[in-house]
């Protein structure tokens, strides 16, 4: 089953950085949503890949991370 992971971060310019680290990993450019209005990042994937996921979002330090 695919879970999304949210990633929200204190600011707009590391939000390019995530997605180049997430996608570098292998992760699917669809599978990727950003959200500058927020500072958001949404990570759909499956939840094998969980741990990987969520430890790239917290190299980059997020106000808020949780799964749903």
């Amino acid at each position: 089953m695919a879970e999304i992971i949210t990633a929200v971060y204190a600011s707009a310019d590391t939000l390019t950085n995530v997605r180049n680290d997430l996608v570098s990993v292998g992760i699917p450019q669809e599978k990727i949503r950003i959200s500058h209005d927020k500072n958001q990042v949404q990570v759909m994937g499956p939840e094998s890949a969980e741990a990987e996921i969520e430890e790239i979002l917290k190299r980059h330090e997020p106000t808020e991370l949780h799964t749903s």
